[in-house]
């Protein structure tokens, strides 16, 4: 996280250890894993907080990729929300449906095999959310990597709810 508690990205545990010994960061959470060393042992932080601000360039739109699709759809399917195992077309691609974030749903492998280049309207079938794009800097940081459960009370204010990347 930045100075400011706004998240900011991802580290690796060796790099999130070396920021706080280095005391260029806090932290904020640990993992509840021990690094044990010769003279000691330390706790592996889960959540830091850097000393100073870091000014990141803003970027509008969120890479449609497919861990950011399981991310917004809660990594259940829109269809019968069993387990999400890939990547929908609602309006197939074959039909002149686009990859865009408002097309693509994380559906389940027997869904997605039943739909083949069908539409909802020919299946009877309606989708229990409406996909659109997902806004805000939480979401780049679920839709790239693992999420665990102790970041939600941090990225809860940025419009997150649950930690299923």
């Amino acid at each position: 996280m930045n100075a400011t508690y706004e998240p900011l990205g991802v580290v690796s545990d060796r790099r999130a250890l070396i920021l706080v010994l280095n005391n260029r960061a806090t932290a904020v959470e640990d993992s509840g894993r021990i690094l044990r060393y010769e003279r000691g042992e330390v706790a592996l932080p889960a959540v830091i907080r850097l000393h100073k601000f870091v000014r990141i360039p803003y970027r509008h739109t969120i890479p449609l990729s497919r861990r950011a699709i399981f991310a917004r759809d809660g990594g259940r399917c829109v269809y019968c929300q069993a387990t999400a195992t890939s990547v929908d077309h609602v309006v197939p691609r074959s039909r002149g449906g686009v990859h865009h974030w408002e097309n693509v749903v994380s559906c389940c492998q027997k869904c997605n095999h039943v739909k083949a280049d069908k539409t909802l309207k020919e299946l009877g079938w309606k989708l229990r959310t409406l996909p659109r794009e997902p806004v805000g800097v939480a979401w780049r940081i679920l839709g790239t990597s693992r999420a665990e459960r102790s970041w939600i009370p941090y990225l809860e204010p940025y419009g997150v709810a649950s930690a299923s990347a």
